[in-house]
């Protein structure tokens, strides 16, 4: 029979060996942390900043509908669209208001029966974050010839833009000022780099050129959780119609929707 060795007692680890766990079990609970933040950043940046700029977005709007009075409370009784298309004479443009200042409501229906967004003088960070569409502000009102262009994020502070990247040729936009209604429809889109401010010139891409059209262009973050490029989407206005007239047909219940009468 072969003896069994009695059992030594394990040697103590070296020092080295017990600070380097040490070491290794901060780290660890220093990248949990981390991700926990992190996760919450992300949470706060793709939800709570949405929920925030969409309560606020919905102040503006009926502040908005409270000032427009009469032609706001005339919306829900407008008549139907007539068989030809009536002719109003050239579109009314108003002098662009001040910072944050509110020109009007958005509606898209290529992005849902209740996309109402506002547009509000102004693309720096206090508008865009919290306010809806910013107008760049040396830019064209509503109706002018020239560019209207405007601004919004993609996924967070309301993402107003989420969607503009399904817009297809033909859709329309529609703009809703204390004037009236202006349709733009949709031409086309492009990806150009952050730097390409012309964009933004009165004829879109074309500095020095003197524009005979009325372009509406929209400006957005891409790809959509990022912000390497920009997404441009291009429109001409198609036509208008004054307050008095009541909302084109397809989009009167949104209008009654938004001021609050639906």
């Amino acid at each position: 029979m072969v003896l069994q060795e009695k059992a030594r007692p394990a040697a103590a680890p070296a020092a080295g060996v017990v600070i380097l766990r040490g070491i290794v079990q901060v780290v660890g609970e220093l990248l949990i942390t981390a991700g926990i933040v992190l996760l919450l950043f992300v949470a706060w940046q793709l939800w709570w900043t949405n929920v925030e700029s969409d309560a606020k977005q919905s102040e503006v709007i009926k502040e908005f509908a409270q000032d427009l009075g009469a032609a706001a409370s005339a919306a829900p009784d407008a008549p139907a669209a007539p068989a030809a298309p009536q002719d109003f004479g050239p579109p009314v443009v108003s002098a662009a208001p001040g910072h944050a200042g509110t020109i009007g409501i958005m509606y898209i229906p290529r992005f849902g029966e209740s996309y109402t967004r506002p547009i509000v003088q102004g693309t720096t960070g206090d508008v865009l974050d919290t306010l809806g569409l910013g107008h760049y502000a040396n830019t064209a009102m509503p109706g002018a010839v020239g560019n209207f262009a405007v601004a919004g994020h993609r996924q967070t502070h309301g993402a107003v833009l989420d969607n503009i990247h399904t817009l297809v040729p033909g859709d329309k936009i529609y703009v809703q000022t204390k004037d009236g209604y202006y349709v733009y429809v949709f031409r086309n889109n492009q990806i150009v780099m952050p730097s390409r401010t012309d964009v933004l010139e009165p004829v879109p891409t074309l500095p020095g050129v003197t524009p005979t059209e009325r372009f509406l262009t929209m400006t957005s973050c891409n790809p959509r959780f990022g912000a390497e490029e920009r997404i441009i989407a291009y429109a001409l206005l198609d036509s208008w119609r004054p307050a008095s007239a009541g909302p084109p047909a397809e989009i009167a219940a949104q209008v009654a929707a938004a001021v609050g009468r639906g």
